[in-house]
């Protein structure tokens, strides 16, 4: 095999275990939407996508992490956007644009997301998960913050609050989107908290 073929083999490759873990992310959402969480199982999961409990496991630790799934992005994803904005731009504009682009991945996602915000609704058991996987995001991208300001981490605080606000920005934005059945596009309803924000938070 020569090293063009073994990169498209090793490309199909990843490309099908995406594919994979999207398809047991969408039956665990699909059912416990449907049953509850307490009546679905890991097997009923695997069974929905015509694979074995095992294989489930190669993807995912328990069903309640099927559930979560990734947050909207990986912490590095972020992190990524974040430092990829060039440099003049002010921190809070910084977080918009990377709030914004993380808005539009979910949004080309709109029906998984939002029965995946419906499953979290219907189940607040699964909330303290979620926040969990969030705490991995704020810190990287508390620390992209930092560096971007030139502020040390655990000094000022400023890292530390500014990207707490634009994050809790963002969830806002999500609960209205779903709330609203996915309209308008998230994106735009991003860029109005952000603008809140930046109005120093009038009353309305």
């Amino acid at each position: 095999m020569t090293s063009v073929e073994s990169a498209y083999e090793l490309g199909r490759r990843d490309r099908k275990k995406l594919e994979t873990r999207a398809a047991l992310e969408h039956a665990a959402l699909t059912l416990v939407a449907e049953r509850g969480l307490a009546g679905v199982t890991v097997e009923d999961i695997a069974t929905a996508v015509d694979l074995s409990s095992r294989t489930f496991f190669n993807y995912f630790p328990s069903k309640e992490d099927a559930l979560v799934g990734g947050s909207p992005a990986s912490a590095a994803e972020l992190r990524e956007r974040l430092e990829a904005v060039p440099a003049e731009v002010p921190v809070l504009e910084a977080l918009r644009l990377m709030s914004r682009a993380e808005a539009e991945h979910v949004q080309r996602r709109r029906e998984q997301w939002l029965l995946r915000l419906k499953v979290f609704e219907q189940n607040p058991s699964l909330l303290p998960r979620l926040v969990a996987s969030g705490t991995e995001t704020e810190l990287a991208v508390s620390a992209a913050v930092a560096r971007r300001s030139g502020v040390e981490l655990g000094t000022s605080g400023y890292p530390e609050l500014v990207t707490a606000v634009a994050l809790t920005a963002f969830r806002a934005a999500m609960m209205r989107w779903s709330a609203a059945g996915g309209h308008p596009a998230l994106a735009d309803l991003v860029d109005e908290a952000f603008s809140q924000i930046a109005a120093g938070l009038p009353d309305p």
